[in-house]
């Protein structure tokens, strides 16, 4: 399939998208990480002032390795902020982490997409992986068998939706989050409201990157559908 023509011609708008997005997000870091923030707030101080704000103690903030690698652990109620966030006094930091803290948030107060993502990760996970064993070994086997064994790369191909239902999901789960960091960082008084918008623009920045990676994923199923014959009857 890699070879296939038509599957670049779907993979490339995503792809471009991708590359856009992933430079806009670093850019857009990059030139607000030398922007102050006025409360002289480090990244896991704001965290911590937004949590207190929203009455939620059970949640712990710690350091963790590796660029823009910041995420909430539901399962540990764990924050874990990059080096480049965690003690830094910038607006890039602030606004990083208080996307973070508001996947915390969505979690104590239950918000049902968040359940719903973290339902999908072992499904997935599964679609990610086993998926592409499948689709390509159904087509290979399909071939050699002339036409008999499609079914084994269509079972791929559902599997793979798990995958791309969870890439879906992600958009309202990330979008609901900075939602609640660009409101709550001026409830909390981490930001200004000028500085709010500035931060934000990080968070914007950094949503493009999961639309980017929706945008792959359907396009990579719909052709992996059209190859296996599941749409438009291609065999």
């Amino acid at each position: 399939m890699f070879l296939d023509p038509l599957y670049l011609a779907f993979l490339i708008p995503g792809m471009i998208l991708a590359g856009i997005a992933a430079l806009l997000t670093k850019t857009t870091f990059k030139k607000y990480s030398k922007v102050g923030v006025s409360t002289r707030l480090t990244g896991a101080e704001a965290a911590q002032r937004l949590l207190n704000h929203e009455g939620i103690s059970d949640v712990s903030i710690e350091a963790v390795r590796g660029f823009l690698s910041d995420h909430y652990d539901p399962s540990s109620k764990t924050l874990r902020l990059s080096p480049e966030v965690y003690g830094a006094r910038s607006l890039s930091a602030i606004g990083v982490a208080c996307h973070e803290v508001g996947h915390a948030i969505q979690h104590a107060r239950s918000y049902a997409p968040l359940a719903l993502r973290t339902a999908l990760v072992p499904i997935a996970s599964i679609g990610s992986n086993l998926a592409w064993i499948l689709i390509m070994g159904g087509i290979f086997l399909n071939y050699m068998t002339h036409g008999n064994s499609m079914f084994i790369a269509q079972l791929g191909v559902i599997l793979f939706m798990g995958a791309v239902a969870f890439t879906l999901i992600t958009l309202p789960v990330e979008w609901d989050a900075s939602a609640r960091a660009k409101r709550l960082m001026v409830a909390a008084q981490v930001v200004g409201p000028a500085e709010a918008i500035q931060a934000g623009k990080v968070l914007n920045a950094a949503f493009l990157t999961y639309v980017a990676a929706a945008v792959t994923a359907v396009l990579q199923l719909l052709y992996f559908m059209w190859r296996t014959g599941m749409l438009g009857g291609r065999r």
